[in-house]
């Protein structure tokens, strides 16, 4: 059995590099993209079971890339788990408008991991 793949987009060293490694604890390999215009293409040619993708970004607009990853005939089932802080509401409601499964805390990601991950893998 291949070991399930999961895409992980992060500019922030933390939470990100700490997922990373969550991400390999809990049975992963993992993809890291840190260039946000990537992160189409990379699940493209990875096809991975599950993006997980930090909100803040100071090279584009994730959302953007979110929704574009749900118009895309090839990409529109991989399931995006979405995050940034508490105080980034507005980034949290614009992921959720461009068709994130689940957006969560940094500190819910790093901490639940696996449920969420779980949560997101049923919802789709």
């Amino acid at each position: 059995m291949t070991t399930p793949l999961a895409i992980l987009f992060y500019e922030r060293l933390f939470p990100g590099s700490q997922l990373a490694n969550r991400l390999k604890d809990v049975g992963y390999r993992v993809e890291v993209v840190q260039d946000i215009g990537a992160l189409t293409a990379a699940a493209v040619k990875h096809k991975p079971l599950v993006i997980l993708a930090d909100l803040v970004s100071q090279r584009g607009s994730v959302a953007e890339v979110i929704s574009d990853l749900r118009r895309a005939d090839v990409t529109n089932h991989i399931p995006v788990l979405a995050f940034a802080t508490r105080k980034d509401e507005k980034l949290h409601a614009a992921a959720v408008t461009a068709g994130a499964t689940l957006v969560a805390f940094d500190e819910a990601m790093v901490q639940q991991l696996p449920q969420l991950l779980e949560q997101v893998l049923l919802l789709d």
